[in-house]
């Protein structure tokens, strides 16, 4: 049976400055998830969003000019959107793990880099999804959601042995949030490929719209990326 032409996607719960001290609130990169949300609904899939504890803060600078369109902008504030009202719905996983899903896609911000890696029912719908032949994908922080997503088949990390992409350290560093996220006492996305196996992979620019596809693993670097990481997934998904 192929996979259902449903998907998920995946948003953080979590909140946090950036900076010691305050400042900058980190949380959902509107983007993010905005962008595929669009890129999956014209691509013919039903799409449902969802954090791990069904709570939700969008990140400050996801909605500063420049990450969203005029027209995006408008999509995001109009709260009778489709967008707007799917996320305002504030699911949790755990009401959605008998759901069947065709794509997994975890959007970020940095504060993914907190609650993903223990963000036990997000990972019980992405294994399913794996198990059942779909695609998993993740953009920026995204990839936090690796730490400790198995394959059902093996026990072994789904992308031990992948390449994989996510936001880099040096733009993190050029960001000036080191700090900061080293006070939240979790790996960074090229630390957790380390530990699980991957190979992480970048493009050049920290900035420049990249993503890689391995198998049916899809991952961008970072937010200009997340566009295009969605149309690999449904192209990927496609062709199986």
């Amino acid at each position: 049976m192929s996979p259902s032409r449903r998907a998920l996607i995946a948003i953080t719960s979590a909140q946090a400055s950036l900076f010691e001290g305050g400042g900058h609130q980190t949380g959902v990169f509107i983007g993010e998830a905005l962008h595929p949300y669009n890129v999956l609904k014209a691509a013919g899939f039903e799409v449902d969003i969802a954090s791990e504890k069904g709570t939700w803060k969008e990140d400050w600078l996801s909605l500063q000019p420049g990450f969203l369109s005029d027209e995006e902008r408008k999509q995001y504030d109009d709260k009778s959107s489709d967008f707007r009202s799917e996320i305002d719905r504030n699911v949790k996983a755990e009401d959605l793990l008998e759901k069947e899903y065709g794509i997994f896609f975890a959007s970020a911000g940095h504060a993914a880099l907190i609650d993903y890696p223990h963000a036990a029912n997000l990972k019980k719908i992405a294994a399913k999804v794996w198990e059942n032949g779909g695609v998993v994908s993740a953009v920026c922080h995204g990839p936090a959601i690796f730490a400790g997503l198995l394959d059902p088949a093996t026990g072994k990390p789904i992308v031990q042995g992948k390449k994989i992409t996510g936001f880099t350290t040096q733009a993190e560093e050029e960001m000036g949030v080191m700090d900061g996220l080293r006070s939240w006492k979790e790996p960074l996305v090229d630390e957790h490929a380390k530990i699980l196996g991957a190979e992480y992979v970048r493009s050049e620019g920290v900035w420049d719209d990249y993503h890689i596809v391995d198998g049916r693993i899809v991952t961008g670097m970072n937010p200009q990326s997340s566009k295009s990481t969605a149309r690999a997934a449904v192209q990927v998904f496609d062709k199986q």
